[in-house]
């Protein structure tokens, strides 16, 4: 059965990817012509998201990449921005060389 939440109710929930991870908490919902378009997300600090993100305090997830909404959100691992290591230095260094 489908369960039908207020978005009030999905504010401070937990955030996780669908691995499992932990990612954050719901901060905001962003809407568009009366239609989610996306969720802010603070990072949880234990989450180790932090350092990936380059300090930034949150992102802004866009609805596609929420798989479940219950007593936690579920976001796609593709929504959660990764930086690409090849030989052992981010994109960000060999851009400095």
């Amino acid at each position: 059965m489908l369960k039908i939440k207020r978005l009030s109710e999905v504010i401070g929930k937990k955030v996780y990817t669908d691995s499992g991870d932990l990612f954050g908490l719901v901060e905001e919902v962003n809407l568009l012509d009366n239609k989610i378009d996306g969720w802010r997300i603070v990072v949880a600090r234990e989450s180790g998201m932090i350092q990936v993100l380059g300090g930034a305090r949150g992102i802004i997830v866009p609805h596609q990449f929420i798989k479940a909404i219950g007593d936690v959100l579920i976001i796609n691992k593709n929504a959660v921005p990764v930086r690409a290591e090849e030989d052992g230095m981010s994109l960000e260094e060999e851009e400095l060389i």
